[in-house]
């Protein structure tokens, strides 16, 4: 890390790079709300800041490739301007730092997800301000309409693909009335949808001492006032209990959207990935969730060019995926991470030329897929929770979690405004106000 010079300015503003899942996008809010709270300004160009974070993603080599980057780029501004903080923050820090000292020696400060200590301490010791209850009950200081909430920190999954457990480390739910507390604050300053976040959100509350589940921290903020939508997201097939799905079903403000990854159709691969569940059990699962819950979108993550993956195991993936009828897939190449339990015992043997191929096997399939879906949605008029402008209009989404654009005369951020769907394609909908559309029939 740098030596810091001798007599150093008081930093007054801050500058925020994030990457990677929602869960850096949270993370990253919050600090910026405890850095407001301190009384630093945000500044839109890092080089125009006192205090510099990156907050990093390695759960691919593209994503750790762009930190480096990033990181090199800015590295004649902290050299040039040694009063300057400069912080790394986020998955590529793990519980050991030195090698990363080593290679980005002009960074000042590395922390952890979620472990915001060091770099308010630095900055409290430099304004000379006591730092204690900073970090408490911090929240997006100007948060959207729709807004993440995190719920549970860390996972206890360790899939042999994944990183993440390494670097964020054992589950741990926040209480309930921790999040009960966060979600009203975040309604008094207009949010109106939160969607609940975790790595295995639908492991929530399993560690804490009265064990509540999902279903009870829905009950919990469902009633809060200004509160219209719920959501949750990223789940884990081993833990989606009959009693989340009842709740999804039965309780009016959680919207029926099911985020839940399958990561492989063929049960061989599914147990070198260490997912604890066979295409049958996930199969089933889905039946269930369709049974109880009318209407309900789903949406998956899939990862192909697993270790040894052949092609007749990828077809299954692709059968998986042709007989569920996602509405949405997210597909990405396995990419080998130097400390996962498959970087250790497996030869990540796939081509990546094959890997490519089999993306676009599957973004074509899905296309056709979500098109054919979003097609009966032609003519019906659907709820649209008003998310904020878009390039020719207004966008927002149902509670399916379709994006829609449509056009409005006046600025309807943050309302609840009905939608006769005009327009459908694979990834959006267009569509006019139903007020207007019936005005213009008359």
């Amino acid at each position: 890390m740098r030596t810091m010079p001798q007599t150093q300015l008081n930093p007054s503003s801050y500058h925020i790079w994030t990457i990677g899942c929602q869960m850096n996008t949270a993370d990253s809010e919050r600090l910026a709300g405890a850095l407001e709270g301190m009384g630093l300004e945000e500044t839109a160009r890092p080089q125009d800041a006192d205090v510099v974070v990156l907050n990093s993603c390695v759960v691919r080599q593209s994503a750790e490739d762009k930190v480096v980057g990033m990181i090199t780029s800015l590295k004649p501004v902290m050299r040039s301007s040694p009063d300057r903080i400069f912080a790394l923050m986020g998955c590529m820090v793990g519980p050991n730092s030195t090698q990363l000292q080593k290679r980005f020696p002009y960074v000042d400060v590395f922390m952890r997800p979620q472990q915001y200590e060091p770099l308010i301490d630095l900055i409290g010791g430099r304004l000379g301000i006591d730092v204690d209850g900073c970090l408490r009950d911090i929240a997006p200081p100007r948060p959207s309409v729709a807004t993440h909430v995190p719920v549970i920190h860390g996972c206890d999954e360790f899939c042999s693909f994944c990183i993440i457990p390494y670097r964020r480390g054992r589950q741990k739910s926040r209480p309930v009335d921790d999040v009960a507390r966060e979600v009203e604050l975040l309604a008094r300053r207009g949010v109106r949808e939160v969607t609940l976040l975790g790595q295995t959100v639908d492991a929530y509350g399993h560690d804490l001492p009265d064990r509540p589940d999902l279903a009870d921290l829905f009950e919990a903020i469902h009633d809060v006032d200004g509160l219209e939508r719920i959501r949750f997201l990223t789940s884990h097939p081993n833990y989606m209990s009959d009693r989340i799905i009842e709740a999804v079903a039965g309780l009016p403000k959680v919207c029926e959207h099911v985020n839940l990854p399958f990561q492989a159709g063929d049960d061989r691969v599914l147990r070198d990935m260490r997912r604890g569940y066979s295409s049958d059990d996930y199969r089933r699962l889905v039946e269930r969730i369709r049974d109880a819950i009318p209407g309900v979108s789903m949406s998956t993550d899939v990862i192909v060019g697993f270790p040894s993956e052949t092609d007749d195991e990828f077809r299954s993936t692709l059968d998986l995926i042709r007989d569920v009828r996602f509405d949405k897939v997210h597909v990405a190449a396995y990419s080998d991470r130097e400390g996962t339990i498959a970087h250790r015992r497996m030869d990540d043997d796939v081509p990546h030329e094959v890997k490519r191929e089999r993306v676009q096997e599957i973004e074509l399939l899905q296309e056709a897929v979500a098109e054919s879906i979003n097609a009966g949605l032609a003519g019906r008029v659907e709820p649209v929770l008003v998310e904020g402008p878009s390039r020719d209009g207004w966008q927002g989404r149902t509670r399916s979690n379709k994006l829609v654009y449509f056009s409005h005369d006046g600025d309807p951020t943050g309302e609840l405004v009905d939608v006769r769907i005009e327009q459908a394609g694979p990834w959006s909908l267009r569509g006019a106000v139903a007020e207007q559309v019936m005005s213009g029939s008359r």
